[in-house]
């Protein structure tokens, strides 16, 4: 078959395989985090670190520094004040999304112009690139990724108490703030890590795609949460197979299947539904 034939063909090329083993980890932090933050209505906070990562990666390259490095603390303290903001201000969480990205663009784009001779590829922050990554990125995505998923995985019972109701959870004893904030950080991580390969545009798409895809089908948040790994998964692999077979950008190529995905469950999750209601 031409898919496995393709597939085959990118496992025997050493510097494709890297970037589809980061971006199949990435796909299921960012379907795990992303169905928390799509049922909290606080999804937009992708689009906002992405921008911030942004901005901070012209800030590394400019600065001769690793960009993961420098990249990955900063994005982590603007997802701190995006909740501080957003609680303890009169500032709501759209606003302070809107300030903070928008203040990022323009340090990336200011960067870019004062850097001077300073080689920058901007368009590979912007919208991904798999050459952009090399084996101390990959080290280091790789073991990001991990921690994500374990914290995830140890944390669960308590991320799914602050998902539905934060108000019962708290009356529960559970540490609302807490838990908050290292969701916050999770998504962080993942977004500077995934920013690489899928770019600054491009990214909140794999936090919010695959969790809208399986809210068309699945209700539980179990059944979103597995569904959305799977999907998340499975899109990333076709449109990384799909990019290297017709010479088109990954991130795109990747968006575009989860679209396809969208449809797909859309369709399949209203013939259930008239199934059900026939019954």
């Amino acid at each position: 078959m031409p898919f496995f034939n393709t597939l085959s063909e990118i496992l025997s090329y050493s510097f494709l395989r890297m970037p589809l083993l980061v971006g199949i980890l990435v796909s299921l932090c960012a379907a795990l985090l992303g169905s928390v933050l799509v049922l909290k209505r606080f999804s937009m906070i992708g689009d906002g670190l992405s921008h911030v990562g942004y901005g901070a990666l012209c800030v590394a390259a400019a600065a001769g520094i690793a960009p993961l490095k420098i990249a990955i603390p900063i994005v982590i303290v603007a997802a701190f004040l995006l909740l501080q903001i957003s609680r303890n201000s009169r500032i709501n969480g759209d606003s302070a999304i809107a300030l903070i990205s928008g203040a990022a663009i323009a340090v990336g784009v200011l960067t870019v112009k004062l850097a001077g001779n300073v080689n920058i590829d901007v368009g590979s922050y912007m919208f991904g690139s798999i050459v952009a990554i090399d084996k101390s990125d990959v080290v280091i995505s790789v073991v990001l990724s991990a921690i994500v998923l374990l914290l995830y995985i140890i944390m669960y019972n308590g991320i799914f108490s602050i998902t539905f109701d934060e108000s019962f959870a708290k009356a529960t004893g559970t540490k609302v703030s807490f838990y908050n904030t290292v969701v916050a950080i999770l998504t962080a991580v993942t977004i500077v890590v995934g920013m690489r390969l899928m770019g600054a545009i491009l990214i909140s798409s794999l936090l919010i795609f695959p969790s809208l895809t399986s809210m068309r089908f699945f209700r539980s948040f179990r059944g979103v949460v597995l569904c959305s790994a799977v999907v998340s998964a499975l899109g990333f692999l076709l449109g990384f197979v799909a990019a290297y077979r017709f010479d088109l950008p990954t991130g795109a190529s990747v968006v575009a299947v989860n679209a396809v995905f969208f449809v797909a469950f859309s369709i399949a999750g209203k013939i259930k539904q008239n199934l059900k209601f026939k019954k």
